[in-house]
Formats: C-alpha cells, structure tokens, sequence
C-alpha cells in the first residue's frame, strides 16, 4: 500500500506542471517532453526504491526473512499470491499492447493536428486504466 501511495505522491508535481504548462498555451511537443521528463524522474525514484530493498535484502537477510515469517503466519491461500500474480502481469501485458497502439496513433494525430493533444493523452490514459484494474483485481484477491 506504501508503494502505490508513493508513486501517486510522485505523479502529482508532473501532474500540476502539466497543467500549469497546458494553461500557459505551451506547445503539445514540448508538453509531451516535459511529461516524458517527469515521468522518467518517476522511474528513476522507483528504481532507487527497489535497489534500497535490495540492498537491505542483501546485507541484512536475518531481518528479511523474519519479516517473511511473521507474514506466513497469516497466509490462509498461497494460490491466491499467484492468482494475484497473474491478475498483474495479464493486465499489464493487455496495458502495455494498447498503450502502444494507442500512443502511435495518438504521435500520428498530434503530428498533423496539435489541438487534439488531449483527448490522444486521454485515450492513452484510458488504455492504461486495464493495469490499474489487474491491480485492484490483486488487491482483491489478497483482502
């Protein structure tokens, strides 16, 4: 829950600066860069994340596994982690394959017409709505 509370924190500045960018009549390429930009900051952030996990994981594995331990203890299913599993992955390789098509044909609509800007980011945002429902679907699962 911390994680995706986090990742919805680090989404909201890249949010108001494109807001305060499409307010401010900025070009839609130099919109789409600035958001490209933020984004990737997005992911840098994630991967120092995971490299701290790791990290910890590696140099102090007593306290890891006791975690996991403790954990075990309130497992009632351990099919459900790979129902959970599999709700993601499908959701995200089903996201992944629309955002692609979406997003070409979104760059191809841009190019000849920059007012469309929006709703090609909206349908663009609609198509990775389907990995946010595999995740709701997992959070399900593991309630």
């Amino acid at each position: 829950m911390g994680t995706v509370l986090l990742v919805f924190i680090g989404l909201l500045p890249i949010l108001l600066v494109i807001t305060y960018l499409a307010r401010r009549w900025v070009p839609a390429r130099q919109l789409t860069q600035s958001a490209v930009v933020g984004l990737s900051t997005i992911n840098l952030l994630m991967a120092l994340a995971l490299l701290g996990l790791g990290s910890v994981w590696f140099f102090a594995p007593q306290a890891v596994q006791a975690a996991g331990l403790a954990q075990a203890v309130s497992v009632k299913d351990p099919m459900a982690y790979v129902g959970a599993g599999i709700a993601v992955g499908v959701g995200a390789l089903g996201a992944g394959y629309a955002v692609g098509a979406v997003g070409a044909a979104a760059v191809g609509v841009i190019a000849e017409r920059p007012d469309m800007f929006g709703r090609a980011l909206l349908f663009v945002g609609l198509a990775e709505g389907v990995a946010i429902y595999g995740l709701l679907i997992a959070f399900i699962i593991l309630r």
